[in-house]
């Protein structure tokens, strides 16, 4: 999951032991089995467990809970189910995309960030409820009658400060309703589709080139990959090698920002040493991009 929750979990005074973390198989994915082992194991120790966050969209792998298995568990035990879909949510306006998401509608709670995939004016986030009872203002409202007077001439319903944690947040509705009148609902779609038809396109081009190699078949549009320098190349593959490939995706990106000519992430993972990670967005990236991407990381690792 993202590291929110656990700082979720402290600033609520819940405590970050009292977060169970559940296992993920290779892609990234939350293993259904394992919540349900990690819900009986938190009764037994006589806690009681009451929320489960998924994740449709991971930061890293871009990779999608099975929602609706979770869902199944959520609600044999009684759980609320909360998908952080921050990141994964905008796969929703696809209609070619969107089953990706199947089972979100199961959700009590789902965040998203149009920000991110959609690109709408930093910040635009979204935290939408099921539940339609007024459920954000019983939690947050604290009737302050100095902001909120329930006497003026105009709806007062319009004053959804006191319903949020931040009073003072900026309008993100606004900002999203205004993209969407300028670009329409075809226009978000087609934001979407091209973003991961260019990832496919970046992931087959990798597929041909010598030295470059995926950690995994992306389904979003993250896209991970070493990149092996010509030194590598015939070395047995072995821990000198990890060590040394390790070392490699730092150099490259200290070499591209004092050329100035990209930044490119990295990180290490789950054992993995460091692997860049290409997210695609913008409608304004194009396959030549893509190319230049990838002959700028060989002609600045030639000699490694």
């Amino acid at each position: 999951c993202h590291y929110s929750m656990k700082k979720a979990a402290s600033f609520l005074g819940i405590g970050t032991e009292n977060v169970y973390f559940i296992k993920t198989d290779e892609r990234g994915k939350m293993i259904p089995e394992e919540l349900e082992k990690q819900v009986q194991r938190a009764r037994k120790e006589g806690s009681a467990p009451f929320l489960v966050c998924a994740t449709a969209g991971t930061t890293v792998l871009g990779a999608f809970d099975p929602l609706d298995k979770i869902a199944d568990i959520c609600e044999k035990h009684g759980l609320w189910l909360h998908v952080d879909a921050s990141w994964g949510g905008s796969a929703l306006i696809s209609r070619k995309h969107r089953r990706l998401l199947h089972g979100i509608h199961r959700a009590d709670s789902v965040a998203w960030n149009p920000h991110k995939m959609l690109l709408a004016g930093i910040q635009c986030c979204a935290l939408l409820v099921k539940d339609n009872s007024g459920l954000l203002k019983k939690c947050y409202s604290a009737e302050a009658a100095y902001l909120f007077q329930q006497d003026k001439f105009y709806d007062v319903s319009y004053d959804t400060g006191d319903k949020s944690i931040q009073c003072s947040r900026r309008p993100d509705a606004f900002k999203f309703w205004l993209m969407w009148k300028a670009l329409g609902t075809m226009g978000l779609e087609e934001r979407v589709n091209r973003a991961l038809a260019l990832a496919r396109y970046l992931v087959e081009e990798i597929k041909k080139r010598e030295g470059f190699q995926l950690l995994l078949e992306p389904e979003y549009a993250n896209i991970c990959f070493w990149y092996i320098p010509p030194s590598l190349r015939k070395m047995e593959d072995g821990p000198e090698f990890w060590q040394k490939l390790h070392q490699v995706a730092p150099i490259i990106k200290e070499r591209m920002m004092k050329k100035g000519s990209m930044m490119l992430g990295y990180q290490p993972h789950r054992g993995k040493v460091n692997f860049f990670r290409q997210v695609v967005i913008s409608p304004q990236v194009s396959r030549e991009d893509m190319d230049f991407l990838l002959d700028e990381i060989e002609l600045l690792a030639k000699d490694l």
